[in-house]
């Protein structure tokens, strides 16, 4: 967890991501699956542009916008459909993260246990 200020509250999973993967030792490129809460299309585009993602890795089965992303629900469904797919990918890193009121941003980090180097 970690904040900007108020005023960029929407680009919060940013400086999540970039902290998490400081702290992780892993790169961008490590990471197969990311699970990116889109609370607002705008939110979503800052987001990619400051991280400079690749659509191939990036919310692959349809994102909170066409989705939803019920109040207490959201969380779950990130983290359940990134440990999905890093198991039927066999990918080793997925990231999951959204936006919070405020200015505050979250990312988790999640290695899949069956993943299988080749």
């Amino acid at each position: 967890m970690i904040g900007v200020a108020p005023e960029f509250m929407c680009i919060g999973p940013t400086p999540a991501i970039q902290l998490l993967l400081q702290r992780s030792g892993l790169a961008l490129s490590d990471i197969g699956r990311l699970e990116i809460n889109e609370a607002q299309a705008a939110q979503m585009l800052a987001v990619t542009q400051t991280l400079e993602l690749d659509n191939e890795r990036l919310n692959c089965l349809g994102g909170s916008l066409g989705l939803g992303h019920p109040l207490a629900a959201t969380g779950l469904r990130l983290v359940m459909t990134l440990a999905r797919q890093l198991r039927e990918k066999n990918l080793r890193y997925g990231i999951a993260a959204a936006c919070v009121g405020g200015g505050q941003g979250m990312a988790l980090l999640i290695e899949n246990p069956a993943f299988i180097a080749r």
